[in-house]
């Protein structure tokens, strides 16, 4: 047959066989997996380029009668219904039988996963048709939150609920570092779509996973649960400073790492402060500004990226640096009461962080433009503080 002389006709040849599926949840994935092309190309707001283009998928093929054409139309209607001229779109005789429990789901169930660390939250929720024989299984959406980076990193339809939702229950039953409980669904709506707004803006997606091919299916969904009632769950307070690091440096993980904590001024003591400084900043960053939110992930974002890309260290700094990190690790799961796996597996990661950073602090591949210019002065010897000085240097080495 010739090739497809539109994208609209190309949507309409890949799904021709949409009319043998067997069930309203294989067409409505079929058509998620279609508008993940579209989804995971645009290049600015990926939310708003799936739905202008089922709008004019829509005004396209207005007039296309045949079987797949007016129930592919009807399932994009179903899964974008904001898109320009979905509200009129019905079910049309020359669908399946099955056409008309598109989207005619409930939600069944909304629980919240995630680890002890506070770096990653997944949120479950479960949907049932109204009518199974006709709309398809139980079937779950599965979200993703990295808290870290702060998007939603992922999601998935499963179309075996209850078989993956006693499998989630058993693995974190199992594992003392993560948790599990029933989420409010409206603090689960919240709670993904504002991430997934900022996913939806990324230039680049996660590589991983099923975001692309999900994600409008997932979206669908997530819009039948009822807006927040309850209030967000609040990201602890970043603590007082100047306690947390008098507290610090009185902690037995301090003196265990031999940190310079007297009063007598040292270049130890001056790169010991500078290091603490560089963990406050980053906490900074991090949800609730706690320093105290650490891990095995928030340690690598930290060690070799983070440091690299704000800060420039001399000899001294990048020696005390993975001391400090390492007593504050350890300083970091006592206080906030993580279990001792938790501290043994953020010891262990340590021990295989701290060579590479040691290696990127060697190389300075990570570090920023404005990192390795003031790098560059300070090896040439001029203050980064002094403007007279900066402004000899870049007359002196200015091209001609």
């Amino acid at each position: 047959m010739p090739a497809p002389r539109t994208a609209y006709d190309a949507v309409l040849h890949a799904a021709r066989d949409v009319t043998k599926l067997g069930c309203a949840l294989d067409a409505e994935m079929l058509g998620a997996a279609l508008l993940g092309s579209v989804y995971a190309m645009a290049a600015e707001d990926r939310a708003e380029a799936v739905r202008d283009f089922v709008g004019r998928f829509l005004t396209a093929t207005v007039h296309s009668g045949t079987p797949a054409a007016v129930t592919i139309r009807d399932v994009f209607a179903t899964l974008v219904p904001e898109a320009d001229g979905a509200g009129r779109v019905g079910h049309d005789r020359r669908s399946p039988s099955w056409a008309g429990q598109l989207g005619r789901v409930r939600a069944t169930g909304c629980w919240a996963y995630g680890d002890v660390y506070g770096d990653q939250t997944s949120y479950l929720v479960t949907f049932a048709y109204e009518d199974a024989d006709a709309g398809g299984p139980e079937h779950a959406v599965v979200a993703l939150v990295d808290h870290n980076i702060g998007i939603t990193k992922d999601v998935f339809v499963s179309t075996s609920a209850e078989t993956l939702l006693d499998q989630v229950r058993q693995i974190c039953e199992a594992d003392e570092l993560t948790w599990f409980r029933s989420e409010d669904p409206g603090r689960l709506r919240d709670e993904v779509s504002r991430h997934l707004e900022v996913t939806d803006g990324l230039g680049d997606l996660p590589s991983d996973g099923s975001l692309a091919t999900d994600r409008t299916l997932a979206g669908a969904r997530l819009a039948l649960l009822p807006a927040v009632t309850t209030p967000p769950l609040s990201e602890p307070s970043g603590p007082d400073d100047t306690g947390l690091i008098r507290d610090f440096l009185t902690s037995p993980e301090a003196a265990r790492f031999d940190l310079p904590t007297g009063p007598a001024a040292t270049p130890e003591s001056a790169s010991l402060e500078f290091c603490l400084s560089l963990l406050l900043d980053h906490g900074a960053t991090l949800p609730g500004a706690d320093p105290l939110r650490w891990s095995p992930a928030v340690a690598g974002l930290f060690l070799l990226d983070w440091v690299h890309r704000r800060a420039v260290l001399d000899l001294d700094d990048a020696a005390m640096l993975p001391r400090v990190v390492r007593a504050w690790s350890a300083f970091a799961m006592r206080r906030r009461g993580l279990p001792t796996a938790a501290a043994e597996q953020a010891e262990a990661a340590l021990e295989e962080l701290i060579p590479e950073f040691a290696r990127l602090y060697t190389t300075g591949e990570r570090r920023s433009p404005a990192t390795a210019a003031v790098a560059q002065l300070i090896a040439e010897g001029v203050d980064p503080n002094d403007t007279a000085a900066i402004d000899a240097w870049l007359e002196a080495n200015r091209e001609d």
